[in-house]
């Protein structure tokens, strides 16, 4: 008799049909009979799993509603389904048919908020390597907030009245007592984030945020490009009008008029052109994670200032607020590539391979997957190295992956808390500790990287699982269903 899982394959083969059916008895030393009856069951399986046999109004499953089950099924409501409190009684009222008041819905909700405010600051942070840090404005008031750059861990969610180097500072230390100690955090240009980090945490590098200044150089190119139709659009209509009034100039200025027309859009369609270069140079080569050691890196940081600076006559108002920002950035946006250049070094050690050839595999990440250039690098490479190639070529990926640049993980945060305005005019400011909680305890229902499916952001930081999080909140456990 053959095995379970045997059986199964055979009758997949018999449907599938990928074999006939005395070549599958004779390759699994069975009679055609025998084949036919697998096949006959497995027909009969698909039939009853694509017919419905039980009708709308049949039982699937009985609940035991208790108190504990509606408080979880409030905070549910709260949490999961953006719902307000008058749509959480609205709910319980008509689907169930129990009556709740408004103070009670409040009451479970501040409950909640209160334990969830105790775990919040009793977890462990000491694993956080990389902390993200940044200022998201709600309701027109900061919000200082912090992420774990792996785990999307939120270690910090807190409103404030003001963003001052002590408001900072004082956060940031309460960070520490809980075991938050980064080899290095990544923030936009804040000067009191920055100061109130140095005086928190020392000597604890800041790298700069290279979101921020790529959506300042995008903001910029989107700007010359408007002006630059601007320009096109007033040439031609003169040259419309010229064109219209069918007669030679006759002192009319049309002109003049139209000469100064074509030099001013010729300028403008100049300027727009070279800034586009130049920002999309910065953004697609010098600030890529994929890119040369740190030195080249400088250098062509300091072209681009310098070309920027020599067109910044024709437009200051507009260009030297990103060149100013880029000239006293410099060494702060280019810090992830001294990490990176640390890490391809160890990488090459480790691997007996020399650096260039390291700096290859990293460059290969450049191009997309299914362009012939990248399938190029990838054969010149693996000729090179050999065996050796796709162990290189997995360890220079993993640390890239694990070598963040940005904070717009933080960014994100922001579009959460918009949806929850109901929370924040009943529970006030407190509702962010209810929010913090949630987002770090609530499973990913998807994520590109599969080391956080079906983990939630806790448990990626800790790699340790934990109960749910309405259990976690003393709600008690959840209800099984019953048939």
């Amino acid at each position: 008799m053959l095995p379970e899982n045997d059986r199964k394959d055979l009758a997949i083969q018999v449907l599938a049909r990928s074999a006939t059916i005395s070549n599958l008895s004779v390759r699994h030393g069975v009679s055609r009979k025998f084949v036919y009856q697998q096949s006959h069951k497995a027909e009969v399986a698909l039939d009853d799993a694509f017919t419905a046999t039980t009708r709308d109004d049949a039982v699937l499953f009985e609940l035991t509603i208790s108190k504990i089950w509606l408080r979880q099924v409030i905070v549910g409501l709260a949490l999961i389904c953006h719902s307000s409190y008058r749509g959480i009684v609205a709910f319980l009222r008509d689907l169930l048919g129990v009556a709740i008041s408004l103070g009670t819905v409040h009451d479970v909700l501040q409950s909640a908020t209160q334990q969830a405010g105790i775990i919040n600051q009793e977890q462990d942070l000491s694993r956080i390597r990389v902390g993200l840090h940044d200022e998201i404005f709600h309701i027109g008031k900061p919000v200082l907030a912090g992420v774990d750059a792996h785990s999307t861990y939120c270690y910090l969610l807190v409103a404030e009245p003001h963003r001052d180097a002590d408001t900072w500072g004082v956060h940031l230390l309460d960070a520490a007592r809980q075991g938050l100690n980064p080899v290095y955090t990544i923030a936009d240009a804040g000067q009191a984030l920055r100061a109130g980090q140095r005086a928190a945490w020392g000597d604890t590098p800041c790298h700069g945020d290279v979101f921020h200044i790529q959506r300042q150089c995008e903001g910029l190119t989107n700007t010359l490009s408007r002006l630059t139709k601007g320009a096109t659009s007033r040439r031609e209509a003169l040259q419309t009008k010229r064109d219209r009034a069918g007669q030679p100039d006759r002192g009319d200025g049309f002109a003049a008029q139209l000469a100064l027309a074509r030099q001013a859009e010729a300028q403008a369609i100049g300027l727009a052109r070279d800034i586009r270069t130049l920002t999309q140079w910065l953004s697609q080569d010098v600030l890529a994670l994929a890119g040369p050691p740190l030195a080249t890196r400088r250098l062509l940081f300091d072209f681009i200032v310098e070309e920027l600076a020599r067109r910044e006559p024709a437009d200051p108002q507009r260009i030297r607020p990103l060149r100013v920002a880029l000239q006293n950035q410099r060494d702060n946006l280019l810090a992830f590539a001294g990490v990176l250049d640390a890490k391809l070094v160890a990488i090459a050690q480790a691997h007996a391979i020399a650096e260039p050839l390291v700096r290859d595999a990293c460059l290969l990440h450049r191009p997309v997957s299914t362009s012939a250039a990248y399938w190029q690098g990838w054969n010149q490479l693996c000729a090179k190295l050999g065996g050796k190639f796709h162990g290189l070529f997995d360890a220079v990926s993993q640390a890239m992956a694990q070598t963040p640049r940005s904070s717009s993980l933080v960014e994100n945060l922001n579009g959460r808390l918009r949806t929850y305005f109901t929370l924040r005019r009943h529970l006030g400011n407190s509702y962010l500790d209810l929010l913090q909680f949630y987002l770090n305890h609530h499973c990913f229902m998807r994520s590109r990287c599969a080391e956080r499916q079906g983990k939630s952001p806790r448990e990626v930081m800790t790699g340790q699982a934990h109960p749910h999080w309405l259990t976690l909140l003393g709600l008690g456990p959840l209800q099984p269903q019953r048939a």
